[in-house]
């Protein structure tokens, strides 16, 4: 070692310290980039071999790269609703286009790791960040919100379009008055049912309530037969045998309503809920036409019972006729619900309108997504006040026709009664709700619609108003639907906001997390690719997603001011080592002068 080895120990000494600088002017000048990742400069000396230490000098010094990717930048607000930020660990998922063909991008499959969030929307859907980076992820079912798939790709939401849903739940919670203000009640004899509020059946032409008997909803068709049939007798079987006298055989068919069962062969024949076989028995059939109407049949005395319903007539033939006969019917069988039971006519309408009051209105919606008005009347059809033996008991009621004229039917009773306690607390039905079967408005047919009330969601408390107080009534049906724009939510789904009003789940983002993330390769952009060193990308990551957020720089300027002016002390140093040196090497040569 000697004068010249120290010079050329501090031109590395000036490399380094320049190299520190580059990376303090990089990291000040992307102060303000988003989700940028600063670069640190560590330095490693290079001790040149003695022999013993003795002898050992110090060395020269050379400057590597000292990544920051694992440090956290500030969180701020956006504007944008698809911005998004990653608190704590983890990248998003994104790729490069490779190219354009006919103004569609083009992806060479491979993956890049990002923390810049800032992405928009595109003109053909994309969401992509300021450097160019497309994000991907997973995409979701937007009805039932369920992945449709693990692995993520290149989202795109170009001209999204939603299928209608049809209603099939109403979701309510009320409080009905302990004493409805009615029309009619100001007006109606005291102490009788419509004084309290009431809905009195003899003020109707047609009976609004529902008619119940002692075993079922519904009118009844009893046959003539005096014949001991059972259910066990064999729809077919040999003479002597408890069989009926008149066979079914394979190939006969009872046409229930509109559903066809069919006898298939005895023994191995086809059996379930159409399909009865010719050696099975009286009540496995009467057991199949129950399971069309809604409502057993009954066998007493040989006779057997036939229940319309509550809501729907019965209609029954055979081919041949004569299986019916055997029954004890003559084919066909025809049995209207009752006239004028559970509905409420046109020419009643006034006096309903006077003895109940409004439930609410909701906007459902049918298979096509025909938005339809679905408007709710409650009658009270029993009341505590009237004594021993009464209840506080509501029904509810739905108008089928606004435009019904005479003896058609303007609105529908449901079929229940809602039984109130002396608390005010629902006691019956005791389930979360009822089913309201074949709902048709205004010629729309909606299908049955379940008419949910959660734990407490109905009451029966005291009201100046004496009106309904009305707390929730949605339904789950809408009609068809186109994309309007997406935002992230904070737990990375990315929600699109669609033409008919919905807000639906479009796409999850993923996170990756690495082992030796500082290891990455850094990428133009704030991306990052995969090394050795840095190990494959895994699936999840601890960190979490903030929606309308973006992670600034982790550039601290204060600290890189104070870097730099270490970094210039260092440099200025080694220049004058690389001066004294100099110094000495003149005086050595003005020695030979």
């Amino acid at each position: 070692m000697g004068i010249f080895d120290a010079m050329n120990t501090s031109v590395g000494g000036l490399q380094a310290q320049s190299y520190a600088l580059q990376n303090i002017s990089g990291n000040i000048a992307n102060s303000s980039t988003t989700g940028y990742k600063g670069i640190g400069t560590s330095f490693e000396d290079l001790i040149p071999d003695a022999e013993v230490p003795s002898k050992q000098v110090a060395g020269g010094v050379t400057a590597h790269a000292q990544a920051t990717i694992t440090t956290q930048g500030t969180i701020s607000s956006s504007s944008v609703a698809t911005n998004m930020a990653i608190t704590g660990d983890g990248f998003f998922s994104v790729q490069k286009a490779s190219g354009v063909v006919d103004n569609v991008p083009v992806f060479d499959g491979v993956n890049y790791y990002t923390r810049r969030g800032d992405f928009q929307v595109n003109a053909n859907g994309n969401l992509v960040n300021g450097a160019g980076y497309y994000l991907m992820g997973v995409a979701v079912d937007p009805k039932t919100g369920n992945a449709l798939g693990n692995v993520p790709t290149v989202l795109q939401f170009q001209n999204n379009f939603v299928p209608a849903q049809a209603t099939t739940s109403i979701q309510y919670a009320a409080n009905l008055p302990s004493q409805p203000n009615t029309l009619g009640s100001s007006t109606a004899t005291s102490g009788s049912l419509v004084a309290y509020g009431g809905l009195n059946p003899s003020d109707f032409v047609s009976s609004p309530l529902p008619y119940v008997d002692a075993t079922t909803t519904g009118t009844t068709v009893n046959n003539k037969a005096a014949a001991a049939i059972t259910s066990a007798t064999k729809l077919s079987g040999a003479a002597g045998s408890d069989s009926l006298t008149t066979d079914f055989a394979a190939g006969d068919t009872i046409v229930v309503d509109g559903t066809t069962i069919t006898i298939t062969a005895a023994g191995t024949g086809l059996q379930d809920s159409t399909h009865v076989r010719a050696d099975d028995t009286v009540g496995d059939l009467l057991s199949a036409i129950g399971g069309i109407t809604g409502v057993a049949p009954t066998i007493s005395g040989g006779a057997i019972t036939l229940h319309t319903g509550a809501m729907q007539d019965l209609s029954i033939t055979s081919t041949p006729s004569a299986d019916l006969s055997t029954l004890g019917f003559t084919s066909p069988v025809s049995q209207a619900h009752g006239t004028g039971n559970s509905v409420v006519t046109s020419n009643d309408v006034s006096t309903f309108t006077k003895e109940s009051i409004s439930g609410g209105a909701v906007t459902a919606y049918n298979a096509t997504g025909t938005p339809v008005n679905l408007q709710l009347r409650w009658g009270k059809v029993d009341s505590a006040s009237l004594g021993a033996g009464h209840s506080d008991t509501w029904n509810l009621f739905y108008q089928s026709n606004a435009s019904a004229t005479g003896t058609q039917t303007a609105w529908i009773n449901t079929g229940t009664n809602f039984t109130f306690a002396s608390d005010g607390s629902l006691t019956s039905p005791s389930g979360s709700g009822i089913t309201i079967p074949n709902v048709t408005v205004g010629g729309q047919s909606l299908g049955s619609v379940a008419f949910n009330i959660s734990s407490g969601g109905l009451t029966q408390y005291a009201s100046t108003s004496g009106a309904v107080t009305i707390n929730t009534i949605t339904q789950n049906g809408y009609a068809a639907g186109q994309l309007r724009s997406v935002a992230v939510n904070n737990n990375g789904i990315v929600v699109g906001t669609f033409s008919n009003g919905q807000n639906l789940d479009l796409a999850a983002v993923t996170l990756s997390h690495f082992n030796g993330t500082n290891y990455l390769k850094a990428m133009d952009g704030g991306a990052y690719a995969v090394t050795d060193q840095s190990g494959p990308a895994i699936d999840g990551a601890s960190g979490t997603i903030s929606g309308s957020s973006l992670e600034g720089s982790n550039t601290d300027i204060a600290d890189e001011f104070t870097k730099l002016i270490v970094t210039q002390q260092a440099y200025s140093a080694n220049t004058k080592v690389i001066t004294t040196a100099n110094s000495m090497v003149q005086d050595l040569l003005n020695v030979l002068r």
